[in-house]
């Protein structure tokens, strides 16, 4: 059985805009998931990092769309 690397490509904690870039993603046929890590030095327990994992052969493709978005928010 072949096991693929997975890699973070974008990393949050505001779940909406998870969600926003992982539709981008899912419109691209990017395969990608959603973890969460706790972030254990903040002062706040609760503060957790989304972050988005796609398979290393996606990396570079979902990299260009996270860019185009990006983009295309500070421009508005």
């Amino acid at each position: 059985m072949e096991r693929s690397t997975r890699v973070s490509v974008y990393e949050s904690d505001n779940p909406s805009e998870i969600q926003l870039v992982k539709s981008k993603l899912d419109d691209a046929q990017i395969t990608n998931t959603v973890e969460n890590n706790y972030l254990t030095f903040t002062t706040t327990p609760t503060a957790t990092s989304l972050k988005l994992m796609v398979d290393l052969e996606d990396e570079k493709k979902a990299f260009e769309i996270i860019d185009a978005y990006l983009q295309q928010s500070e421009n508005q």
